[in-house]
């Protein structure tokens, strides 16, 4: 090292900690970063100067400067790094582990090829909902692809996949209502529909439509839950089915398949309508509870009819101290 060198010295940043004690007894720590120039005087002694105090600076950018002063050379990392790709993997992964709490992959059936794709289009309806072929080229983009090693599939295999899931769907429905339905329970039973694009769905037909989409095709779906809302099972019916025609359905799906002897039915009166009421008449074990229709409650309410609104004119049947 040459005499100017020695006389310029070399800078670092020296970092201090003092301990502080107060009355109450809190201990408190004091740090300060100091960037200072170590240097030989005149006669050859060392000596350090201090030459700025660094303490109010960012802590990556004290140690960006500590970098710099050992001699190591940074660069800006967006200049440098470039991302080629980059998968989703949070939303997809959230669900997974949901799906997993739950066993979904059980439920579904056998360790199997169609049971991932499955289990993929199940996570990508909850996630990002679509049709085939977009679901399927979004897996490339995600995590769940390579997880579930279905990357470059074809939308043919999804509705392959698809054709598997129903074959299996007594299984599926068998298993649900045992984990929810029970008997003394209740299951509860929605009629819903969604309107359809295209002319080529088996089951479209035009009917009333929950979407408000007037004269366009649709489909009806009924839905068999447990009180909490947990589907049980669902069955799809042409876009003008009645509610009581779908009831008459979810009443088979409840008692057959799943083997409860004792039913009790409660729906308004689009759902148990007089016929339908007649029918399960007939039905052992059948039970119902319905509203009543307008002229039925006009007739109880008449001056001679079993109701007498007089008895609700008396008061003070009780009293509470």
């Amino acid at each position: 090292m040459s005499a100017a060198q020695q006389a310029q010295g070399a800078m670092h940043v020296a970092t201090t900690r003092r301990h502080y004690t107060g009355r109450d007894g809190t201990r408190r720590e004091y740090e300060a970063h100091l960037l200072r120039r170590s240097y030989r005087d005149g006669q050859g002694k060392s000596q350090k100067e201090t030459l700025a105090n660094l303490s109010q600076l960012p802590a990556s950018s004290i140690d960006a400067i500590r970098k710099t002063l050992a001699g190591k050379t940074l660069v800006d990392a967006e200049s440098e790094i470039t991302i080629e790709r980059s998968l989703a993997h949070g939303d997809v992964a959230a669900v997974c582990a949901m799906a997993q709490k739950l066993g979904i992959m059980k439920l579904l059936g056998p360790e199997c090829g169609q049971r991932d794709l499955a289990f993929a289009l199940i996570i990508s309806r909850v996630v990002r909902p679509g049709s085939k072929l977009s679901t399927t080229g979004w897996w490339n983009d995600t995590t769940l692809g390579e997880d579930l090693g279905i990357t470059s599939i074809d939308p043919d295999d999804a509705y392959e996949a698809m054709d598997w899931l129903l074959a299996r769907q007594d299984d599926i429905e068998s298993q649900l209502a045992r984990r929810h339905i029970t008997p003394g329970g209740i299951a509860m039973f929605d009629l819903s529909s969604s309107w359809v694009e295209g002319q080529c769905c088996e089951l479209a037909a035009r009917g009333y439509s929950r979407d408000r989409k007037r004269g366009t095709l649709q489909v009806e779906y009924g839905l068999l839950t447990d009180p909490e809302g947990r589907p049980v099972a669902v069955r799809v019916f042409p876009g003008n089915t009645s509610d009581s025609k779908a009831c008459t359905e979810a009443i088979s799906v409840v008692r057959d398949k799943f083997g409860l002897e004792e039913l009790i039915l409660v729906g308004d009166r689009g759902m148990l309508t007089t016929t339908r009421i007649k029918d399960l008449r007939g039905m052992e074990g059948m039970s119902w509870i319905t509203a009543l229709r307008a002229p039925q409650i006009a007739a109880l309410a008449a001056d001679d009819g079993p109701l007498q609104m007089s008895l609700f004119d008396e008061q003070n049947f009780a009293e509470i101290l």
